[in-house]
């Protein structure tokens, strides 16, 4: 399913948080939105699944707008892993995860044996199977992160989105977690801020900064050392990995001077085909 954003803004508390972002996620790819701290990832994505209503602009989900779908059809066509869950009152892991199949039921809680072994299966994928019976509330932050993963697999939609999914992830979760949800074949938007993670397993890159579009295309275009440098304030090198052979981003400090010099000769958007 196709995603489009057309000169999406979004002001919060008298503040341009998202500043007319326009960009195309064709069906079946993978886009990776990649920036520091504060750039508006987050804002951009929760507009699509519609946590944040544009200022102006619009986000259209296989043509349509997106504000125009009732609750269940965007439930239908996107599933979302957020950064955190408020979920405070006891729930198990089991009922947490069989929360993705809600909007293909009829009533809450009509839970099928088909909705079950589809739990089921998906917290075996992501390692949780163990944690079924558990509260939710009182997993780590890791755990909790494997048991959402888990509701989004089940809710079976053709749009994943992912804010920061792999946060309070040790390293050999974060590698699946990417691989689990890049490799059905569905459109995955997802706000990240490892580059390597992003050239690992995004098609296309969508670098922000201060709210604006800086670059869209693939990750060995737009990643330069110079895009790097603003974006991020690090210099960096891409060198081959020495076990994949894929192409790795190394970064380190900054030399003095030098991040005003590469603000100084940035270039206007930078679109790559």
């Amino acid at each position: 399913m196709n995603v489009s954003f057309e000169n999406v803004s979004v002001e919060i508390g008298g503040r341009r948080i998202v500043d007319n972002v326009s960009l195309a996620v064709p069906s079946g790819t993978v886009l990776g939105i990649l920036g520091p701290n504060g750039c508006g990832k987050s804002t951009l994505l929760r507009t699509l699944y519609r946590a944040q209503k544009p200022s102006s602009g619009v986000v259209r989900v296989g043509g349509d707008d997106v504000r125009n779908l009732d609750g269940r059809e965007v439930a239908r066509r996107i599933a979302v892993m957020a950064q955190e869950s408020t979920q405070e009152f006891p729930i198990t892991v089991r009922e947490m995860a069989m929360l993705g199949r809600v909007p293909h039921q009829r009533g809450f809680g009509a839970d099928s044996a088909a909705d079950v072994e589809l739990v089921d299966t998906a917290l075996r994928e992501v390692g949780a199977a163990h944690l079924a019976t558990r509260y939710f509330t009182g997993l780590s932050g890791g755990e909790k992160q494997r048991v959402l993963l888990a509701r989004t697999l089940v809710q079976q939609t053709p749009l994943l989105v992912l804010d920061e999914p792999t946060n309070h992830l040790d390293i050999a979760f974060q590698l699946e977690l990417m691989s689990l949800a890049t490799s059905r074949g569905l459109t995955v938007l997802t706000a990240l801020h490892d580059m390597n993670l992003v050239t690992e397993f995004c098609d296309h890159v969508a670098l922000l900064r201060g709210g604006e579009l800086q670059a869209i295309g693939r990750p060995d275009e737009v990643l330069d050392e110079n895009a790097i440098r603003t974006g991020f304030g690090v210099d960096s090198a891409r060198i081959e990995h020495p076990i994949t052979g894929r192409p790795l981003i190394a970064v380190a400090r900054l030399t003095p001077g030098a991040l005003e010099q590469a603000i100084h000769h940035t270039e206007p958007l930078k679109e790559h085909a």
